[in-house]
């Protein structure tokens, strides 16, 4: 097939090289099913563009963008399994983080505070904050201002300098930095954790035939067995994968934005970087 491939969501610079290894080895395994001309990795800024192409070999997505947004234009394959914090199969949760000085011990503490979410369409960097909000707000609010970052770790650096009081983190990211830039979670510490939602999936365009479907799951599962990769997969957390369905993912609603206050005019801006 003559198509496109990326893997956006946990390819942070610390584990682009381990990335590129396990690209590699799911392009090995794929040839063994016969799929032989899985492309190279497409690695720029434009993750929609990426979902929206109708050749679309594999990417991963976020939960709440496939429930919503791209439901109709893309198909899970599986969803990964990660040893991290948090996750539970193929189900993972966000932490909720300040500052290690902060005296808050929960999220009720954070009435009126500040929050540093990742984007709008995340399901753990914000809408997993506006969930957890939602029952604490009062006449509709909880927080006093929010502000958008761009990425997880720069929601987490916003917390550090004191830009903003509290942000959510998907886990996986999360536990990722701790073992490779551990200096990118530390000062913070963890008051509590988001609702549970399917995780991350991998995904192939809607037009993807059934047969190629099958063979990309097959491929992966081969991989995510394969000796040869034993320390890739232990680098990047991989634990294993599970197929779930769209309607899995149906679960994801999306929870108003109110609670999180009015949108920052101040220093909680938006930073390019990965999720």
């Amino acid at each position: 097939m003559s198509a496109i491939a990326s893997l956006p969501m946990y390819d942070l610079p610390c584990v682009k090289a381990w990335t590129d290894a396990w690209w590699q080895g799911l392009r090995r395994a794929a040839a063994k099913v016969g799929l032989a001309d899985l492309p190279a990795l497409t690695r720029d800024d434009d993750c929609h563009g990426q979902w929206r192409a109708p050749g679309l070999a594999l990417s991963q997505i976020c939960g709440y963008a496939l429930a919503h947004d791209y439901r109709d234009r893309l198909q899970p394959l599986a969803t990964p399994c990660y040893a991290a914090d948090g996750c539970d199969g193929p189900r993972y949760r966000s932490l909720l983080l300040v500052r290690a000085d902060s005296p808050a011990q929960c999220l009720a503490d954070l009435r009126h505070a500040a929050c540093a979410c990742n984007e709008t369409d995340s399901q753990s960097g914000t809408n997993s904050l506006a969930r957890a909000a939602a029952p604490l707000g009062r006449e509709g609010r909880f927080f006093a201002r929010h502000g958008f970052t761009g990425a997880h770790a720069a929601s987490m650096a916003a917390v550090r300098r004191g830009e903003a009081d509290v942000c959510t983190v998907d886990c996986v990211t999360h536990a990722l930095l701790a073992r490779h830039e551990p200096t990118a979670v530390a000062g913070l510490r963890r008051i509590g954790y988001s609702a549970s939602a399917p995780g991350l999936p991998y995904v192939t365009a809607a037009g993807t035939p059934a047969d190629t479907v099958a063979r990309l799951r097959e491929a992966m599962f081969q991989a995510l067995a394969d000796p040869a990769l034993s320390e890739v997969r232990a680098a990047l957390l991989l634990a294993g994968a599970e197929v779930l369905t769209a309607a899995d993912y149906g679960e994801i609603r999306i929870w108003p934005r109110d609670v999180l206050g009015r949108g920052a005019d101040g220093p909680v801006v938006a930073e390019s970087a990965n999720r």
